[in-house]
């Protein structure tokens, strides 16, 4: 009687079980070595799990079998052919039908006939109620898990899964590259395939070297896959559930939405060429369309820049004329000018900022009385919505939709009430701020395009090209003018800062996010050449930067904080509460 060997492992991982088949093979052909009943037709082996129908070398084994290419097969045990009711229902089928005659087992004896055929079906459905079993105790493993905090299964790329603490630990080798990588795309200065680029080229980032892709620069799929992930927030989605975990963040909730917002801007992931450094970033005042650039050359042979309205090559077309690069080019650093700190008010805004940093006074509360507000409202709104699907008013999908994004608000929320205590976190951010007012200039005037750019799209936006001239709108730490620091224009200014920072305003903390990019751009620039940032500009600009003072401001501050005078002297850098 003609014979198919049929192995099969239950993973198709080589990770587990690798000598299974091999055993069951070389047991098969020993057992049955020497039988002239026996003619093995075929050798048959598969790494696929039997939990359920679809194992393409059992189907054609069976098909061949139909075909009358074989009458028996030989097998370890019943659960090796099937642990599913559908493929076990095919082989007593089979048998039934008189096409499959025999069946040989090593570790259990068949006849065919009705008490055999009953006894297999007996074991085929044991094999099934293991699997059952096996995978209601999993599923019940992980809900403990996902209560406790801790995500089941494998963990997305920057964490790895300790197998002593059975927790979720960072990775020392890939943490800090995908840590930074959310920076970058928090800065909003670069476009993700600048991003790759730099994690690639600059810092030689690689993948882990394991896996089909080990050892390869991040692909832009698996980047965006990443910028997805709630894990990165500290939240994990478990079976269209939100739960906050225990594992580290490398941003918060807040940061994450407007990471999804970035990368959800139709055209952010394109590619930008910084050859003009203002192009994407300027509209035309008549039409509204983009304002692109040109390389010309005149009839000399010099080149030069020109910017236009995209629609002077469309039709009907836009009649604003073009602005050659440079004038743009001053016509930003004009505005940049508008924007800026007179150097001789830097340090007495910063002894302000560090005096009342020192004070014993906090913030008021109307922040976290807004923050409780939204706070309260979002509650309201889950109860309502929970009430509705009660009720049977909301359909299972709109209500699961509904759920999740009110599960990410209320995190969200929630962290910047937690947050919202510190009253005394804007102290950087505001000498980052002051600073970058100070310096901005400068840097603008000797910065490469890349730099410039970084200051332009942190400074304002909705830049409008009318007519040859410039029509610009600051942002709000730029647009409240600084006079002397006592007066109420230079109080604007800072209180601003302070309670703008305080309450997590999504607006200033993009704004302090772009100013960070630029400093790192800046400091970037100067390691190349070589020089502190106060000759950045050359020799001459040194009597122009206040970088010998503004430079060590935030460790000097540090070490003086003490020293310094608080608000409750009387001093006239008193901030108003």
């Amino acid at each position: 009687m003609r014979y198919f060997i049929y192995c099969r492992k239950s993973t198709e991982s080589d990770d587990r079980q690798v000598l299974s088949i091999d055993s069951q093979r070389d047991e098969l052909l020993r057992v049955h070595k020497g039988n002239a009943h026996i003619q093995i037709v075929e050798i048959l082996e598969e790494s696929k799990s039997a939990k359920a129908p679809g194992r393409p070398v059992f189907d054609s084994m069976i098909a061949r079998i139909e075909r009358g290419e074989a009458e028996g097969i030989l097998c370890w045990h019943p659960d090796r052919l099937a642990r599913n009711s559908v493929d076990g229902g095919r082989i007593i089928y089979l048998l039934d039908q008189g096409r499959l005659k025999d069946l040989k087992f090593s570790t259990f004896t068949f006849e065919n006939n009705s008490q055999g055929k009953f006894m297999l079906q007996i074991t085929f459905g044991y094999s099934k109620y293991y699997v059952d079993t096996l995978s209601e105790n999993v599923k019940r493993g992980n809900r403990a898990k996902v209560e406790r905090g801790w995500r089941p299964g494998n963990t997305p790329l920057g964490y790895l899964n300790d197998p002593v603490t059975r927790t979720i630990i960072p990775d020392r080798q890939h943490f800090e590259p995908i840590k930074r990588m959310f920076s970058l795309v928090l800065s909003e200065q670069y476009p993700i395939r600048s991003i790759l680029r730099i994690m690639s080229e600059e810092w030689g980032y690689r993948t882990p070297a394991k896996g089909r892709y080990a050892g390869q620069p991040l692909a832009k799929n698996t980047m965006y896959v990443l910028l997805a992930n709630p894990f990165y927030a500290g939240y994990f989605h478990w079976n269209g559930q939100l739960y906050p975990g225990k594992h580290e963040p490398m941003i918060t909730m807040a940061e994450f939405q407007r990471v999804q917002k970035f990368v959800g801007r139709k055209g952010t992931s394109k590619p930008q060429k910084h050859t003009f450094p203002f192009t994407g970033l300027i509209r035309c005042g008549a039409c509204g369309l983009m304002v692109t650039a040109e390389h010309k050359r005149n009839r000399y042979g010099s080149h030069y820049v020109y910017y236009h309205c995209t629609r002077r090559v469309q039709t009907p077309k836009c009649k604003q004329p073009s602005v050659e690069g440079h004038i743009l080019a001053r016509h930003f650093q004009e505005f940049i000018c508008r924007v800026s700190i007179d150097p001789k008010l830097t340090l007495e805004l910063a002894q302000a900022v560090t005096a009342v940093h020192n004070s014993p006074v906090l913030a008021d509360g109307c922040a976290r009385v807004a923050i409780n507000d939204e706070l309260c409202s979002l509650r309201n709104q889950m109860t309502t919505l929970t009430d509705l699907r009660i009720r049977g008013l909301v359909p299972d999908e709109d209500y699961l939709k509904r759920r999740r994004d009110l599960e990410v608000d209320l995190k969200a929320t929630e962290e910047r009430l937690a947050k919202s205590d510190n009253a005394r976190e804007w102290f950087e951010p505001a000498l980052l701020l002051i600073s970058f007012r100070n310096q901005a200039k400068l840097w603008f005037e000797n910065g490469s395009d890349d730099i410039r750019r970084a200051i332009v799209t942190a400074v304002g936006s909705n830049y409008k090209l009318i007519d040859q001239e410039l029509l610009s709108e600051a942002e709000k730490p730029f647009m409240l003018t600084v006079e002397e620091p006592s007066s109420p224009y230079g109080w604007s200014f800072l209180d601003y800062i302070r309670t703008g920072f305080e309450s997590r305003d999504p607006d200033l903390l993009r704004v302090i996010e772009k100013v960070k990019a630029v400093k790192a751009m800046v400091e970037a620039e100067v390691r190349k050449v070589g020089h502190p940032p106060s000759e950045l500009g050359g020799p001459e600009s040194r009597r122009d930067s206040i970088a010998e003072d503004i430079g060590p401001l935030l460790p000097r501050y540090r070490a003086r904080r003490h020293s310094c005078p608080s608000s409750s002297s009387g001093s006239s850098l008193q901030l108003p509460h």
